[in-house]
């Protein structure tokens, strides 16, 4: 046996005992028939595993809370929300960040999703790609990380290199950080400022984290961005005010949020948009105070782009 060989095999057994301590790793129980059941009960026994997701992240709700309350705070001081990791979770963590933007009128800068591989791995495996320390501390340096920012580290095991060498880099510099993971003691659990673990179970498929814990970690990283933006004056009752207005179906939605929100009228919507330009939270506000869009958009500055505050 050659020294790379015995090497390798030293390697995968390391791996394996890592693998073997981890509960998204094991042989569930109840779908060890699932081979041979019918399309029905197939379904019926994803489903029933899916049940349980909700449960286990509303068990780390408080983390979730605190990591919340940390992007609010680095949004105030003019950082950002990183995202990193690898395969399914660093394709959720960019799919969150992708959808800021559209959805909260936010810079493209302000969440930022990172995958090991970089942007080809979003379609395809980058072989080695996650393996890598090194790489998960060159993309931060890439991403010019500075110490206002936020950096969550997601990945199911807990044990991805390329977010290790992520996050310890991150805290070398004073960065808050956090992580996103499925399994009780994992190793980025114990390096994160503040440790995030959904326990959803084994997967109905041994190891194929893409189904429970990808679930678990996109319901976490949807509450993480959301609440953040809440927070940061995006929202007004429960309506997306700084919806961007980008395509026919955003500029209606944009009339229906207007509406809904004063109880008007489509046309008086629609008017009070185009003299907005077609900012949803400035035409609600002129609307219900009657001021005119430079008056009220020196309300929305003069209360930090807080809607309801700026009515008050």
């Amino acid at each position: 046996m050659t020294t790379d060989t015995a090497g390798k095999l030293d390697k995968e057994a390391k791996i394996l005992a890592q693998l073997a301590t981890m509960v998204s790793e094991g042989r569930n129980p109840d779908t060890l028939d699932i081979d041979v059941l019918d399309t029905q009960s197939v379904l019926t026994k994803i489903n029933n595993e899916d049940k349980k997701v909700a449960h286990a992240v509303e068990a780390v709700i408080p983390e979730i809370c605190k990591v919340v309350d940390a992007i609010v705070l680095a949004f105030k001081n003019g950082g950002r929300l990183i995202y990193m990791g690898a395969g399914t979770s660093g394709r959720l963590g960019i799919l969150d960040a992708v959808e800021c933007p559209p959805t909260f009128s936010v810079s493209d800068k302000m969440v930022v999703g990172l995958i090991a591989g970089g942007e080809n791995a979003i379609y395809k495996a980058v072989e080695g790609a996650e393996d890598n320390e090194g790489f998960g501390v060159s993309d931060l340096k890439e991403a010019n990380l500075t110490a206002d920012d936020v950096v969550i580290g997601i990945a199911a095991g807990g044990r991805t290199p390329y977010v290790i060498g992520g996050l310890n880099y991150a805290n070398e510099l004073g960065c808050t950080t956090a992580s996103v993971t499925c399994n009780p003691g994992a190793i980025i659990s114990q390096i994160a400022d503040i440790a995030i673990c959904a326990v959803v179970g084994p997967e109905a498929l041994t190891g194929s984290t893409r189904m429970k814990s990808g679930t678990a970690q996109k319901l976490i990283l949807n509450m993480l961005s959301t609440a953040s933006m809440i927070h940061s004056g995006k929202i007004y009752q429960n309506l997306m005010v700084d919806v961007s207005a980008s395509n026919e179906k955003l500029y209606a939605r944009a009339s229906k949020i207007v509406m809904q929100a004063t109880n008007c009228q489509h046309h008086v919507a629609k008017r009070s948009l185009e003299q907005a330009n077609y900012h949803a939270k400035l035409a609600i506000l002129m609307i219900l105070t009657g001021k005119d869009a430079q008056t009220a958009q020196q309300l929305l500055d003069n209360n930090s782009g807080f809607l309801r505050q700026a009515i008050a």
